[in-house]
């Protein structure tokens, strides 16, 4: 019994996790670029009550008896689904119409990668997230520009006074990863490459590399399903409830067991 109070523990604990992603994904329910998360749960170490393969007579084995002792919470599965497009106007924004991510140059000298494509630009010019860091590689608008077009594969063209033709100015490179279920979420919107996920590997939308294209004056939003997130929280909620009434029922027999000398 007091395995089943330990189990039935492990078990609620698991689900306050689940219900805390799901919390987290229906808060970023809005987020431009957000990748929901799902959490893998595993069965914890069993005891062997009789080693499976054990003799039972001299011409027999055993099939075992193993008694589980519950369950945890093993990692969080960043889901790569599509999210629907905003069109916004702005010729700024930037979507992507498949894999890949932008680049992004962080105040430590890093680089970081994200899907959110609500650039800016700052005093000198350059193109910048919501936070200032520069895109990457840099891209610099000209101050007297009248007209910014990105094209699908990431080349970028201005129209200046006096000019009758665009003038490129600068390329739009993606960056995607063997694994990009392993990158590290490290908020606002960015992701740092792992062991997990592998080296980045760069080119130009719509290249040989399969990276996507780009849409001008698109933003990518989160790929949550509210409808599935409530459902999520239902059966976490259900499951938390089963164990505790585990956990209850433990408890009761324990009471029993102790009235039994009285």
């Amino acid at each position: 019994m007091f395995r089943s109070l330990y189990t039935a523990a492990s078990g609620m604990n698991a689900q306050q996790m689940n219900l805390d992603n799901v919390a987290n994904n229906l808060a970023n329910a809005n987020t431009t670029g957000f990748r929901k998360r799902r959490v893998q749960f595993e069965d914890m170490i069993y005891q062997n009550v009789v080693t499976p393969g054990a003799a039972a007579t001299q011409q027999t084995v055993s099939a075992g008896l193993q008694i589980g002792l519950g369950t945890r919470a093993a990692a969080t599965e960043i889901l790569q689904s599509q999210g629907d497009f905003q069109q916004t106007g702005n010729s700024l924004d930037v979507a992507i119409q498949g894999i890949g991510y932008f680049q992004v140059l962080m105040p430590n000298g890093q680089i970081a990668y994200t899907r959110s494509g609500n650039f800016h630009l700052d005093s000198q010019g350059n193109v910048v997230t919501s936070d200032g860091n520069a895109l990457q590689p840099s891209l610099t608008i000209p101050s007297d520009a009248t007209a910014i077009t990105i094209g699908s594969d990431g080349t970028v063209t201005v129209t200046q006074p006096g000019q009758t033709q665009s003038q490129q100015i600068g390329q739009i490179q993606l960056a995607t990863f063997p694994n990009p279920g392993g990158l590290n979420s490290i908020g606002s919107n960015l992701f740092l490459p792992t062991s997990s996920s592998g080296d980045p590997i760069t080119g130009n939308p719509g290249g040989s590399e399969g990276l996507g294209t780009l849409v001008q004056g698109s933003l990518e939003q989160s790929n949550v399903n509210t409808v599935e997130e409530f459902i999520q929280m239902i059966l976490a909620q259900r499951s938390y409830e089963a164990n505790s009434q585990v956990a209850k029922a433990a408890d009761q027999m324990f009471q029993e067991v102790n009235q039994l000398g009285k």
